[in-house]
């Protein structure tokens, strides 16, 4: 059995226009009422993201509607209390540094939907909703959107590191090493708020070396030119001098009557080991990204494949 991308839900690095996450509680008042609700949504939400790709062929232009969904462990172990689970499915419990930490948060089903119209992706999560909304609450509701070029909200240009299209399957999509879970993906999803005015004060030089890029052409610096803790220095895994790759997809939100503005961090992996790798020697080296952020939230989910989804619809899990 070998990785098959068209049988996976939208893991890839296609940011979109408009962007939702969202993180739902299970209440957990009647577990079989629960385990029934789920299998209905399984059923109807490939035919909700199906029927709305047709609606949309019919706009001028397509949105490209993309949507993933998953379960925390302890939703997974609630729901499918039978099942055997995905190898490197944890509850993230938070990680701490020498001068920082990234807590964790609540939260059973996550939704990371985009497209360029913002009608598809309002529509696609209200009717998910309707088959969700007696069995749980909602933990968080985040807007992104696409900034400029698609560069973060910090000015720079994001993802640069990212795997190519072509190759992101294998850095994405779970394998022949775990088979029940096979095109599958672990999601990580944590939420930064910036301190917008401490970044805008510093030289644009000073920016930089804080990546480890120039801030208009995107060119890496030499090592010499970064600070130490540059995030592209910081973020950085070698396994044995090869470079670990995760596919991420985050995005800017912002409020900006409240000040409220940030990074919505998504990361996409065959291997959680590696996320987690990479966000505790962010902490280790002191991120420089982190001097001037306050992480609000941070949680695991896996995304089943659509074959995995059919045997939820199906029942076939619990």
């Amino acid at each position: 059995m070998t990785i098959n991308p068209d049988r996976a839900q939208d893991v890839w690095k296609d940011v979109g226009e408009h962007v939702q996450f969202t993180v739902l509680r299970l209440l957990r008042k009647d577990q079989q009422k629960d385990q029934q609700a789920i299998a209905e949504f399984a059923d109807r939400s490939q035919a909700i993201i199906r029927s709305l790709k047709i609606r949309d062929a019919h706009l001028a232009t397509e949105s490209g509607l993309k949507v993933a969904f998953g379960f925390s462990k302890k939703a997974w172990e609630y729901l499918f209390p039978n099942a055997s689970q995905p190898k490197e499915l944890e509850t993230y419990e938070g990680l701490t540094g020498p001068e920082y930490a990234m807590p964790a948060s609540e939260g059973d089903i996550f939704f990371h939907i985009r497209a360029s119209n913002e009608a598809v992706v309002y529509e696609a999560q209200t009717q998910f909703r309707r088959f969700l909304k007696d069995i749980t609450e909602v933990v968080d509701e985040t807007k992104g959107f696409r900034y400029f070029e698609g560069r973060a909200i910090i000015g720079f240009i994001d993802g640069t590191e990212a795997p190519a299209v072509q190759d992101a399957a294998g850095y994405a999509l779970i394998g022949d090493e775990d088979p029940d879970f096979i095109n599958g993906s672990y999601a990580f999803a944590q939420k930064w708020q910036h301190d917008m005015d401490f970044w805008n004060h510093l030289k644009t030089e000073d920016q930089e070396k804080a990546v480890g890029r120039e801030k208009f052409s995107d060119l890496e610096l030499e090592d010499a030119d970064k600070f130490k803790n540059a995030h592209n220095v910081s973020s950085k895994i070698e396994i044995d001098g090869q470079e670990q790759k995760i596919i991420r997809m985050n995005v800017p939100f912002s409020d900006p009557a409240s000040g409220k503005t940030g990074t919505y961090f998504m990361g996409y992996a065959r291997h959680w080991h590696i996320t987690k790798m990479m966000l505790q020697q962010m902490l280790d080296t002191s991120d420089f990204l982190l001097k001037f952020s306050t992480i609000l939230s941070g949680q695991l989910f896996f995304i089943p494949s659509r074959d995995l989804i059919d045997k939820i619809a199906a029942g076939e899990l619990n």
